[in-house]
């Protein structure tokens, strides 16, 4: 089979914590991304070992590191990694966002990409007008974009909004049209980050199943970042595991994903970040602590299964914003969604927040959860139209025991019992007489 994508020791450095990055074009960037869009400097890296906790010994740090990959055409290839692996560097690098800083790429046809939300869209031109540009850059011409526009459309759901300007769409609906654009478009390559999360629970299963449809329908490459592990096991038959800028494992999806969960069950149970600049969050919130409390407030290593907990997150409002609410949300290790919960003050919806720091805590009842390892991530949003502001994966990861004295362990059932979650519950029993 023909080679879609071959990367040779590709390597990607960035300058750690300078003011100036030498160009009056690189300063204004620089300015331009972390006051007004609210995102990481683009001249920043996050440590040595690219964690953003981490303090770094050098001006100097490799995002990405001799990166040599060889990708077939119509394979379906998934790129998994804990935060800040390099996963969302190299779908950049590969759609020619930004460049290596050595190495090479050699591309077998067209390259279509979905990463940030409105990346490759003009704000003030219609989403009509952008399927246009788009298809244009991608080498259509009017008559082969034509004969797509009604697919777009309909795959989309805006047919409503569609000569409306995208700038007055909400995120939301601006991944489900950079999806389909992106994915009906005919690319030879589809390159699709974590973006998709974005968008709702039905859009997304839409979603994998058109790009299932791309790879085994029309024989193209598709390359898909996820933390989602069940969607990146359903979707492709091999994986690449990067590691602090590396690639530390390839091989069958199955076997990519079982080392990937087995060396991933440490504990996080705290986070704080002191400096606002790698915060994470959107321009106007940004996540300073979270942790896993007791009822007595005290941070917690681990949770006893009959034990209340709770999460505790210190968050800071930059600016006076209109309301929004806070989710979190639950995952299993291999990557299943067990829950979401959000604040549910729709009584404040129409105000505006405050600039200040807040704090929240989500309890978790007691017998709830099967024992297990478990990820938490945080996202901000919301409603009329529902928009997502930010969603942060793997925030906090906690392991869940059943102890000797719990009333609900498996005394003669030595294994986990089955289902996602194993709620105690008053069952009422009675006997009839004859």
């Amino acid at each position: 089979m023909p080679t879609a994508i071959k990367i040779e020791n590709l390597s990607k450095q960035y300058r750690l914590g300078l003011v100036g990055t030498g160009t009056l074009s690189h300063d204004l960037k620089r300015w331009w991304t972390i006051n007004i869009l609210g995102k990481e400097d683009p001249y920043l890296k996050i440590g040595e070992i690219n964690d953003r906790a981490a303090k770094s010994k050098s001006d100097y740090v490799w995002a990405l590191k001799d990166i040599n990959l060889e990708i077939k055409q119509g394979e379906v290839l998934g790129i998994i990694g804990k935060n800040g692996a390099g996963k969302s560097t190299l779908l950049k690098i590969l759609s020619r966002v930004t460049k290596p800083s050595t190495g090479n790429i050699y591309y077998n046809g067209r390259i279509a990409s979905l990463l940030e939300v409105g990346t490759g869209f003009h704000p003030e031109m219609t989403g009509r007008e952008n399927i246009f540009m788009n298809g244009s850059i991608m080498g259509m011409n009017k008559k082969e974009i034509n004969r797509k526009l009604d697919e777009i459309i309909d795959f989309a759901g805006i047919e409503r909004y569609i000569d409306t300007p995208v700038k007055r769409y909400s995120s939301g609906m601006t991944v489900r049209l950079g999806f389909s654009i992106a994915a009906h478009l005919e690319p030879d390559i589809l390159v699709v980050d974590e973006v998709l999360a974005v968008g709702d629970a039905e859009f997304q299963k839409k979603a994998i199943g058109k790009m299932q449809d791309v790879s085994k329908g029309n024989g193209r490459t598709v390359l898909f970042v996820s933390h989602n592990m069940a969607a990146v096991k359903d979707l492709c038959n091999h994986s690449v595991l990067l590691e602090n800028g590396q690639v530390f494992k390839t091989g069958l999806t199955q076997n990519v994903i079982e080392y990937y969960l087995h060396q991933s069950k440490t504990t996080v149970t705290t986070q704080q970040w002191k400096d606002i600049n790698i915060a994470p969050g959107d321009k106007d919130i940004k996540i300073r602590q979270l942790k896993i409390i007791n009822e007595n407030r005290q941070t917690l290593t681990f949770v006893n299964i009959n034990q209340t907990f709770g999460i505790y997150i210190e968050y800071e409002v930059l600016n006076e914003i209109p309301y929004f609410l806070l989710g979190m949300n639950l995952f299993n290790i291999a990557g299943v969604h067990i829950f979401t919960t959000h604040d549910n003050n729709k009584y404040l919806s129409g105000t505006n927040v405050k600039k200040g720091l807040y704090s929240t805590v989500i309890w978790i009842p007691s017998n709830l959860l099967q024992d297990g390892d478990y990820m938490i991530s945080v996202a901000a949003m919301r409603y009329n139209p529902f928009e997502i502001l930010f969603h942060v994966y793997e925030l906090l990861r906690i392991h869940i025991i059943d102890s000797m004295h719990s009333e609900t362990r498996n005394i003669d059932y030595n294994r986990n019992l089955p289902g996602l979650i194993r709620p105690k519950l008053n069952w009422e029993k009675t006997k009839y007489h004859k």
